[in-house]
């Protein structure tokens, strides 16, 4: 542990072991004959961008996936030297750095391939790009109708480089027919694409849910985020073998016993009788969520203890009434396993009326990830 780590009140950590086991399953599931694209954006969903990229391609994956610029140039200061795609919005005034990094960027409308172009020979060199199709998520993307307009352009383009192409999938997770119509308007686009004469070194579509769910989605790249993380699309579309990475502590700052009718925190919470209370020194800073509904529970020695009052910007109190020799600096858990005790990203996302996805990604990176 850092020298950071040791002083800060709560710590995320990191299990290398889980993560690099989950990568190894992933790989085992699709087969050799697809690569892995690990999608470490936002942080790697919170986890640490340097750290799961570089245990994610140690085990197995061939290139990485993040949302913006800034998300890239992190991976290559730290010395990752692995393809790099940019999935979201880039600024051409970024293209001349995207050439000289090597990172691949998102073409996903009309009116972004001649600025593009125009960067780039600018620069001096290609840009990399993979074409984004817009199969019914009616998000970024160009769609299926629009690419004999985007094949007749290309041949004036010589500086870009097309890569790939890909789509993403809207609802992968709980409808196959619709995502089987998304994948029947990517390889219309794909056709009509191949047929004026383009090769993709990489076709990509499916995410983790598509990874479990639609093997047909595969071509030969797969793009999962949610899955590296041990964290599973839906309760009921599971893959075995997998175990979740982030764990969230602190240590207890001060526990006190309190009188019936005691006020504790702000907001005129009191007690209904005397209760021991401990002072955790996280709060809504932290990405502990401040407005009900809200964390209900943390782990103290391996039981259960309620949050009580509201939660402050650095501070959140917890009864331990029920929980002997409770002492300051004790640890306490807000998401993990303690003792034969667990609070999984998905219990919690059932509190806040949330997916597990915004868990794990907002808690805030003021906590080290160690």
């Amino acid at each position: 542990m850092g020298n950071h780590a040791k002083l800060t009140p709560s710590r995320i950590e990191i299990d290398a072991a889980a993560l690099a086991g989950n990568v190894r399953r992933l790989k085992a599931h699709i087969g050799s004959h697809v690569g892995l694209m690990a999608v470490v954006k936002a942080n790697a969903y919170g986890h640490g961008a340097v750290t799961v990229a570089r245990a994610a391609l140690a085990n197995g994956a061939d290139c990485l996936a993040v949302a913006n610029m800034a998300e890239a140039l992190e991976l290559r200061r730290a010395g990752i030297a692995a393809p790099i795609l940019i999935l979201s919005y880039m600024p051409t005034v970024a293209v001349s750095q995207a050439i000289q990094q090597d990172i691949r960027v998102s073409l996903f409308d009309l009116e972004q391939a001649r600025p593009m172009q125009e960067a780039a020979q600018k620069a001096g060199g290609q840009l990399k790009i993979h074409i984004k199709i817009d199969s019914g998520m009616g998000r970024l993307g160009l769609l299926p109708e629009e690419t004999p307009a985007l094949r007749r352009r290309l041949p004036s383009m010589p500086q870009l480089e097309i890569e790939g192409i890909y789509t993403h999938f809207a609802r992968a997770d709980e409808d196959p027919a619709y995502t089987a119509a998304q994948l029947t308007a990517f390889k219309a686009a794909l056709a009509s694409l191949q047929a004026g004469g383009l090769r993709f070194k990489y076709i990509h579509a499916a995410n983790s849910a598509a990874v479990i769910a639609s093997p047909d989605s595969y071509f030969n790249l797969v793009r999962p985020g949610l899955l590296l993380y041990g964290l599973q699309p839906t309760r009921q579309l599971r893959l075995a073998g997998l175990r979740p990475v982030m764990s969230w502590k602190t240590a207890i700052a001060q526990v006190k016993t309190l009188p019936a009718g005691a006020a504790v925190g702000y907001g005129g919470h009191r007690t209904r009788q005397q209760e021991t209370i401990a002072v955790l020194p996280v709060g809504y800073a932290d990405g502990l969520r401040r407005l009900p509904p809200t964390w209900r529970q943390a782990l103290v020695h391996g039981k259960r203890a309620p949050l009580i009052g509201q939660v402050s910007m650095e501070k959140t109190t917890i009864k331990v009434s029920h929980i002997p020799n409770v002492r300051a600096g004790d640890e306490a858990v807000l998401m993990g396993r303690q003792g034969g005790e667990e609070i999984s990203a998905d219990e919690i996302a059932d509190w806040l009326g949330t997916v597990h996805y915004e868990i794990v990604a907002a808690i805030a990176p003021r906590a080290p990830r160690v």
